[in-house]
């Protein structure tokens, strides 16, 4: 893999982009967080993507080809991302989940509190309804990428979250799976500490920075 964006210059690149968290149960998430530092995982997302071997178009061709061979989303991209991002927002409503929109990229933020138990990448059953909610919408929308990046706080070795990124972002894919995703259009990626929304040193921190971001990619006309 080739070099991954730095947290910094995630945090420039995305400085314009508008957050939205009208949606979430969470005082604290709500009161805090995801304020723009929030891009700095989206950033990083866009910038794994963007370097993987495997060339762009053969990978957008093989979604198209197993949503039944359809069509490249074409000029109108910017309304078919507004009609997914207004389902999103009505299926997600207080669910804890926070929406970010940069562009014609969608990031839904699931924070680590209401989605794992701590050291654990099991999903919280309570969580479940608000995954098959968010698969409702990725089933009907379906020519985007969907990629799914796992972080932690700091607490602990820099290879044990490493190593538990990858397992909870892998959760998720698998439990998206098992409700009609296509493994086509998954891309599962943890990116352990290294990506932090907020600071390590205070326990809010760390809470904000222990979450699973999904990230929709529209797949455009070459």
């Amino acid at each position: 893999m080739k070099k991954i964006i730095t947290t910094a210059s995630a945090i420039l690149l995305l400085q314009a982009c508008t957050t939205f968290d009208p949606y979430t149960g969470e005082s604290k998430t709500s009161k805090t967080a995801i304020g723009a530092t929030t891009g700095a995982g989206l950033a990083a997302v866009v910038a794994y993507i963007s370097n993987k071997d495997e060339d762009s178009n053969t990978r957008n061709k093989r979604i198209l080809a197993a949503a039944a061979g359809g069509a490249a989303i074409g000029g109108g991209i910017g309304f078919y991302m507004d009609s997914q991002e207004a389902k999103l927002r009505k299926q997600l409503r207080d669910s804890g989940v926070s929406i970010q929109r940069e562009g014609d990229k969608i990031n839904l933020i699931m924070p680590g509190n209401i989605t794992f138990a701590t050291s654990s990448s099991n999903i919280n059953t309570n969580f479940t309804g608000v995954l098959n909610s968010v698969a409702l919408v990725l089933e009907e929308y379906n020519k985007t990428l969907v990629v799914v990046s796992g972080h932690t706080d700091s607490s602990g070795s820099a290879q044990y979250n490493q190593k538990l990124s990858e397992e909870r972002a892998g959760s998720v894919a698998n439990y998206l799976r098992g409700q009609k995703i296509l493994s086509e259009r998954l891309e599962v990626v943890g990116f352990g500490e290294a990506q932090p929304v907020a600071d390590n040193q205070s326990a809010g921190g760390r809470e904000l920075n222990r979450r699973v971001e999904i990230t929709l990619l529209p797949i455009a006309e070459s």
